[in-house]
């Protein structure tokens, strides 16, 4: 059959052959277990323990280290460093590491490895793609964290399609899991993306790991972003975040001195806006433009922002504030190339159209942290003591906040101003 019968597709059905003689799994399984039935009540708290990557960021996006027997799968654009992460993780753990690469040859792993600097002895390097061969080399390696370069090389003989089809990485990945579980081995498995961004293979596959991570960034940037879009063992809000240098991956403790560019003068357009990832503080600087529309329609654009939540703020501004924005183009863009989706930094990009439109430049110690309603009322956020506490200790002035912030009666250097309505912020910067 060329057409599937049920979604009307051509050249989508897999066939699947699998001998009834054969084993369902290329994983030698242990003695099966007797099953007992157990109250809910009789488990343990906490039964997962967790080990250090040796890896801050990836340490905070996993929830506090990697936890034994999970199954992480980490997925990302060609060329942003996945490969690079996951070898330094390997030779920088302590731990006895097996690190089976599909794509590249043994000479390409090595030559990255050596850029890196091999600081583990125990770190070794298979480059193999059938699933058989792979378990043959961990039950004689013994292995304390395996790393699959890539799920989509993986093919197992039990299933009769080409690597990277929907049955064999379902397949694969169904046998390295059931490795993991009944040894209590992390398992790192590296996935390719589609151009759409999704992870490629079937949705299952996310459904079947513990987490799921993303590695983030613009190829023309330095910078790299690694989120957790699943996370059975701790939360999916956290960020890692590194840069990009000839010897591997740099960790970025302090995210908020990279987003913020050091700048000589003055520039109208220009804001800081306190935001958070997680429970991680951090300023970021917007930059905005408002010049008038030549070509008839306005235009809003936007680089890091929702341009939707943009055109809600130009509504508000010139609905409820009486500013003319309505016949004149804006673009936005938040610097360092990453996305931000906090309501919190909608008062800067507010100040920093009102300074581009005004063509007057905010004060360079001027930061804000409140979200903008409908009504053009300033409304408070979470965890405002973070933010202004990341602001004063970064040498900030000045902090604008929502004057129905509820602060505790602990006293900041930082000078704290409370505005309820836009009109107050515009008179407070600029007359």
């Amino acid at each position: 059959m060329g057409q599937c019968n049920r979604c009307g597709e051509w050249n989508t059905i897999v066939e699947e052959v699998i001998s009834t003689s054969s084993p369902k799994s290329a994983y030698k399984s242990s003695e099966p277990k007797k099953l007992k039935v157990k109250a809910i009540t009789d488990f343990a708290a906490d039964t997962n323990e967790r080990f250090s990557s040796s890896d801050n960021e990836l340490d905070r996006v996993l929830g506090g280290g990697i936890v034994e027997g999970s199954v992480v799968l980490i997925g990302g654009e060609p060329g942003i460093g996945k490969s690079t992460l996951m070898l330094q993780v390997a030779l920088n753990l302590n731990r006895k590491c097996l690190y089976i690469s599909g794509e590249e040859s043994d000479q390409q792993v090595h030559l990255r490895a050596k850029r890196i600097g091999i600081k583990n002895e125990k770190c070794y390097l298979l480059t193999a793609t059938n699933t058989q061969e792979v378990f043959q080399q961990i039950e004689l390696t013994e292995p304390e964290v395996l790393i699959v370069d890539s799920i989509q090389t993986l093919q197992s003989q039990l299933i009769e399609s080409a690597p990277g089809s929907v049955s064999q990485i379902r397949q694969c990945a169904a046998e390295l899991i059931q490795f993991a579980k009944e040894t209590g081995t992390p398992v790192f498995l590296i996935g390719h993306i589609t151009k759409e961004g999704q992870l490629a293979g079937p949705k299952i596959l996310e459904h079947m790991v513990d987490t799921v991570i993303q590695f983030e960034g613009d190829r023309n940037h330095v910078y790299r972003l690694l989120r957790a879009a699943k996370n059975r063992f701790g939360s999916t809000a956290e960020i890692g975040i590194y840069e990009m240098l000839g010897d591997g991956l740099r960790e970025v403790s302090n995210p908020s001195e990279i987003l913020i560019s050091k700048r000589d003068t003055d520039l109208s357009g220009n804001a800081i806006a306190a935001t958070l990832e997680g429970i991680r503080p951090m300023l970021i600087e917007i930059q905005a433009l408002v010049s008038s529309a030549v070509y008839g329609t306005p235009q809003r654009s936007t680089t890091g922002y929702d341009v939707r939540r943009l055109n809600m703020l130009l509504a508000v501004l010139e609905k409820r504030c009486g500013f003319r924005l309505g016949a004149k183009d804006v673009f936005l863009n938040i610097t360092g190339g990453i996305r931000v989706d906090d309501p919190a930094i909608d008062l800067a990009v507010v100040a920093a159209i009102l300074s581009s439109n005004e063509d007057i430049p905010l004060a360079s110690k001027v930061c804000f942290a409140a979200e903008v309603g409908l009504n053009g009322e300033i409304r408070p956020v979470s965890r405002i003591e973070q933010r202004i506490s990341e602001a004063e200790k970064l040498g900030f002035d000045q902090i604008f906040i929502s004057s129905h912030s509820k602060l505790s009666k602990g006293k900041f250097a930082i000078e704290i101003i409370s505005c309820g309505k836009i009109e107050e912020v515009f008179q407070h910067l600029f007359e």
